[in-house]
């Protein structure tokens, strides 16, 4: 039995109907997107406030004075060259917001942790208080599973600083407040404070992370010596 073909002329008709359908979507296309809204900004990266390793000390002091906002407020890390109690630590923010505070127990030659502790902000002379209990409990968590661990030296280092902490030590190293620049400008000139680093304007506080300048820092940054002896603790939980 003999196929049926299309006539050519058919063909030819109806690849030139599938061309101009082609031609109108395309069209269509191109109009939807010029006029489309435009997209969403990205969510902004995360801002280290803090130096970086290996970056000398006189830059990145130099590097956080020029960074106090021009005009509004920003976070801002403030960075003490000794560490303070909590009391003082308050009195040094000088009635600005505090967001969060940075304990270090320190130890001559041992390299102790820093633990960031969350604050609201509306009282700190209390709020440092607590968070310095917290900070506490949080050291002795690390022992826990540092002695769990078999890891000796951890676990005493650990245990020493919750002891530390829990008997109210001067180890605040530094603070995350906000403030316009007049206010971080006040801050910064006063004593203890090492260095005051700002962020960019307008970055939301999730995005911000801190790692402070230590204090025994005093040329370049970098790995702090961890060959002295752990004391013994000087209380118990």
């Amino acid at each position: 039995m003999r196929r049926r073909t299309l006539p050519a002329r058919l063909i030819a008709l109806c690849w030139v109907a599938l061309c101009w359908v082609a031609v109108c979507l395309v069209a269509v296309c191109w109009v939807a997107g010029c006029t489309a809204a435009p997209a969403e900004r990205p969510v902004p990266g995360t801002e280290l406030l803090g130096p970086e390793q290996g970056e000398r000390v006189a830059d990145y002091l130099a590097r956080a004075a020029a960074s106090l906002p021009a005009g509004g407020e920003a976070w801002a890390l403030v960075q003490l060259g000794e560490p303070v109690g909590a009391g003082t630590a308050a009195e040094l923010a000088g009635g600005v917001r505090v967001s969060r505070v940075v304990f270090r127990v320190p130890l001559p030659r041992v390299q102790t942790a820093l633990v960031t502790i969350a604050v609201p902000g509306q009282r700190p002379a209390q709020e440092l208080a607590d968070a310095q209990r917290r900070a506490a409990a949080d050291r002795d968590g690390a022992h826990d599973r540092a002695a769990t661990a078999g890891q000796r030296r951890p676990a005493e280092v650990a245990a020493a600083e919750a002891a530390a902490l829990r008997a109210g030590c001067a180890c605040v190293l530094a603070l995350l407040v906000r403030g316009d620049r007049a206010a971080l400008a006040a801050i910064a000139a006063r004593e203890p404070v090492r260095a005051v680093h700002a962020a960019t304007p307008g970055l939301p506080l999730p995005s911000v992370a801190v790692s402070p300048l230590l204090p025994e820092q005093r040329d370049v940054v970098g790995p702090v010596p961890d060959d002295g002896p752990v004391p013994s603790p000087a209380g118990s939980r």
